[in-house]
């Protein structure tokens, strides 16, 4: 992505949007009085969301018993429900469903391959599921010591033992098949990012037409198997994206703040919600609704405009699919692929 002279002025910015991740499958019910549980609690959290200013919302699905849902059912029960009560909002379903322990001293994991290939058959469906390429390990605890975590479930031992040790599986066979069922099914895969190495992976997958269509990407920044976070990181990442990429920054834990902050200023979107923190200021509990409006006075703040429902389906080309390779890397800001006995930097043909 490209800076002119007047990139970081707000009117030549595009309106912020605002994703909120206010499910929280990590963490128990005991752990905040923000999680929801109940099916109308959930419903009315993004109601709340979206009228603080949220117009994109991260959807986990809890059961009454109050642990993150992996029935398919419950994912459909929702989206109804959720297009009913927020019928602009852009409902982006978590590709790994949930990805809590099922027990104390279990392994944090996300669900098989074939489960998670059934989000293409969500009805109503989605606008986006998140997609993550290549598998790796995702180990939220190591750059955050046990206190950061006191009062809450991820603080006992063997859950966090489970959480130090959480991966996930997303290799080639995965990932491919599941672009080709999202795409048919016309939702939007949203790509998950935590390392340079993966936008790489995601460029060939659109160089060999695997993928076509618009490129979203989140920044992922949770160490322990991703970027930790170095503002160099984030802005070596920006610097590797396509010109036309749609780039959100998402943290976890009281990380959020500092790099939304930073996202907000140079024209980027931006996540917050409980599932990347608990925390305001250090050992203070923050709500979701509490976190979406910080980012909205942030931004007006910076006299940047939030993006209304509509302007945020606009800027996340939500509906577009690409019908050629050629189409797509034009349309998202990439070099041509290299024809037969071309030498030097491929370059579009100038009309």
């Amino acid at each position: 992505m490209q800076f002119l002279d007047d990139s970081l002025l707000p009117e030549n910015q595009e309106p912020l949007v605002i994703q909120v991740a206010p499910y929280g499958p990590q963490w128990l019910p005991t752990d905040s009085d923000d999680i929801p549980v109940s099916m109308d609690e959930q419903v009315q959290k993004a109601v709340d969301c979206y009228n603080a200013g949220a117009t994109v919302l991260h959807v986990h699905v809890r059961e009454a018993d109050g642990k993150g849902s992996k029935r398919l059912s419950m994912f459909n029960e929702l989206l109804a429900r959720l297009r009913d009560a927020v019928p602009k909002m852009i409902l982006q379903v978590g590709g790994s469903i949930s990805f809590a322990p099922e027990s104390d001293g279990a392994a944090a994991k996300w669900l098989s391959d074939d489960t998670r290939h059934m989000l293409a058959d969500l009805s109503p469906k989605p606008d986006q599921v998140t997609i993550v390429v290549n598998s790796a390990t995702m180990n939220v605890t190591e750059m955050h010591p046990l206190e950061e975590y006191a009062g809450t479930s991820m603080a006992e031992p063997a859950i966090y033992e489970a959480y130090r040790n959480m991966s996930y599986e997303a290799g080639p066979v995965f990932v491919e098949e599941h672009l080709k069922r999202l795409q048919a099914a016309g939702i939007q895969p949203h790509f998950m990012v935590g390392q340079i190495a993966k936008m790489e992976s995601i460029e060939r997958l659109i160089r060999r037409g695997i993928y076509k269509g618009p490129l979203l990407v989140n920044w992922v920044q949770l160490g322990g198997g991703s970027e930790g976070p170095n503002p160099r990181n984030l802005l070596e990442m920006a610097n590797r994206l396509p010109d036309n990429a749609i780039f959100t920054v998402e943290s976890f834990m009281r990380y959020v703040h500092p790099l939304t902050t930073m996202a907000i200023a140079m024209g980027f979107h931006v996540r917050c919600g409980i599932e990347d923190t608990l925390w305001g200021r250090k050992g203070e509990r923050m709500t979701s609704v509490q976190q979406v409006e910080r980012m909205v006075n942030m931004s007006r703040s910076l006299y940047r405009d939030v993006a209304t429902a509509d302007e945020a389906r606009r800027i996340y080309r939500i509906g577009e699919q690409y019908q050629t390779v050629d189409e797509t890397l034009r349309k998202v800001g990439y070099l041509p692929n290299r024809r037969q006995n071309e030498r030097g930097q491929p370059a579009w043909a100038v009309a």
